[in-house]
């Protein structure tokens, strides 16, 4: 998208990540360029979310964020970048330590106007750290403070891809059993993904289990299990997952990325919490999820799993007209 003009406000949206976190984001950022149709926007994210970023069509420039952390120099290299870009307006909408350090390398009453928590900032958005506010509605406040009225649910139509190699079967379930390696109080074991593919089988469902590369031993574990599951881990970039979702009959995962993508894409969902995750600020939205918590996850059983997805229509093929 090359929208370059020099007499163009140019504007500044701040989403780090992480992927869900990113992807229930998407909604207000397409609210903050509806807003802005002749701004110059610029994201500010990581490197990982760039192509990402890139990929929605709403942004004229992507930054990667340099996280100078103890970097001195790299300090003031971003103070200057950040100072000479002549931003309008920034909407943070990361909320984070590191965002708020950013709007402080501005000298005290000359920053941009600015939407977000730090305090100071000219359309704050104040609450508690104690808060129970899902991400989605917290931005929707946030953005209403800073004259955004209208903030819709995320708009992943910009996701697609060529899932034709994949050739998947007429029925399908996704099965999403990783999460962040370093926290894997967010797994339900992968054995009772395992149990959990046997029976869709026997109802004629056939289990495919995505993620990344690093997820394949749990694949594995779940064949194992059920060898006529289906291994997709490391093998759907975000467009191809996100138009294996539009076509499964139903997404069990992990409070993670993907499982947030596939419920925005609107494949009826059920999300598995422990303690670990808070729902209540980070459960997937869309048009049909079903939350299960249990305080580990280990004592989640598979009967339970299935009485939520047989919830959300998804029935024996003998039992479909």
């Amino acid at each position: 998208m090359a929208r370059s003009s020099s007499s163009r406000p140019r504007i500044l949206v701040i989403k780090l990540g992480a992927l869900g976190d990113f992807l229930m984001a998407v909604g207000a950022m397409q609210a903050i360029r509806r807003h802005h149709p002749h701004g110059h926007l610029v994201l500010l994210t990581r490197a990982a979310y760039r192509d990402l970023g890139a990929a929605t069509g709403l942004f004229d420039e992507v930054w990667v964020d340099p996280a100078p952390r103890w970097n001195p120099l790299g300090w003031l290299r971003w103070r200057a970048r950040l100072r000479g870009a002549g931003f309008a307006r920034v909407y943070d909408l990361q909320t984070s330590g590191r965002s708020a350090g950013y709007f402080r390398l501005f000298p005290r009453g000359r920053a941009p106007e600015w939407s977000g928590k730090v305090e100071g900032a000219s359309h704050r958005h104040a609450y508690p750290a104690d808060h129970r506010m899902h991400s989605i509605d917290r931005q929707r406040a946030q953005l209403a403070i800073a004259g955004i009225a209208e903030v819709g649910l995320p708009d992943l139509g910009f996701l697609d891809g060529d899932i034709a190699a994949l050739d998947p079967p007429a029925r399908f379930a996704l099965l999403i059993p990783g999460s962040s390696p370093d926290r894997p109080e967010k797994r339900w074991p992968a054995e009772r993904y395992g149990s959990l593919a046997a029976l869709l089988v026997a109802d004629g469902v056939t289990p495919i289990v995505v993620g990344g590369a690093g997820e394949a031993a749990l694949a594995a574990t779940i064949q194992r299990v059920e060898s006529a599951a289906v291994d997709l881990t490391g093998r759907t970039d975000l467009g191809q997952l996100a138009a294996l979702a539009r076509l499964a009959a139903v997404a069990v995962g992990n409070d993670t990325g993907p499982t947030h993508l596939a419920a925005l894409a609107g494949c009826p969902t059920v999300a598995l919490f422990s303690a670990a995750s808070d729902p209540a600020k980070t459960a997937p939205r869309g048009g049909a999820v079903r939350e299960l918590h249990a305080a580990s996850l280990a004592d989640l059983t598979v009967e339970r799993v299935l009485a939520a997805v047989a919830a959300l229509g998804v029935a024996p093929a003998t039992d479909r007209t």
